[in-house]
């Protein structure tokens, strides 16, 4: 599926941001070490919306508003259907690997650290989700935006089957 599709522009929304990692990273130069560090931070209207960024800078500050105008770079449509997704979906970015299910009303949000930002961000609230691979919080925040990527809206699929949209899914 092509990526273009679910892209969004970031003016005309109200985003929330969610600082998801903040790292001190060294340079060992000769005269010393420098000190820098890097954000990873993730942004979304809580209606289907989402994205995320990496911000690199001397100052924490200055990291994380350089993440939030990457993440409003990288923004995504999420279908969401009843507070949860469609479908269940997996996702893998590099050695992140993430399966993300659909729950039912009441059910919260039950997924671990940086899942859990991206899928509140969207704006989801019943889902299951579970990491699978590497534990690194970039990948694994680029892993579940992939699997959201995948998502379809049931009335597409319908369409593409040439099924009534009424026959296969009441609700």
């Amino acid at each position: 599926m092509s990526e273009n599709l679910h892209r969004v522009k970031a003016s005309e929304l109200e985003l929330k941001e969610k600082v998801v990692n903040i790292r001190r990273v060294a340079k060992v130069t000769k005269g010393g070490r420098t000190f820098s560090f890097s954000a990873i931070v993730v942004v979304g209207d809580g209606n289907g919306i989402v994205g995320h960024g990496l911000g690199k800078a001397r100052e924490v500050q200055e990291a994380i508003a350089k993440g939030i105008d990457d993440a409003k770079k990288n923004l995504i449509k999420v279908p969401i259907h009843k507070g949860t997704i469609p479908h269940a979906v997996n996702g893998k970015f590099g050695a992140g690997k993430v399966l993300i299910k659909p729950a039912s009303d009441g059910t919260g949000v039950l997924a671990g650290g940086p899942m859990r930002a991206v899928l509140e961000s969207a704006g989801i609230h019943n889902v299951l989700a579970k990491s699978l691979g590497t534990g690194n919080a970039h990948n694994v925040i680029k892993a579940t935006i992939a699997g959201l990527q995948l998502l379809r809206e049931p009335a597409t699929v319908s369409a593409q089957r040439h099924i009534p949209l009424t026959k296969v899914f009441k609700g």
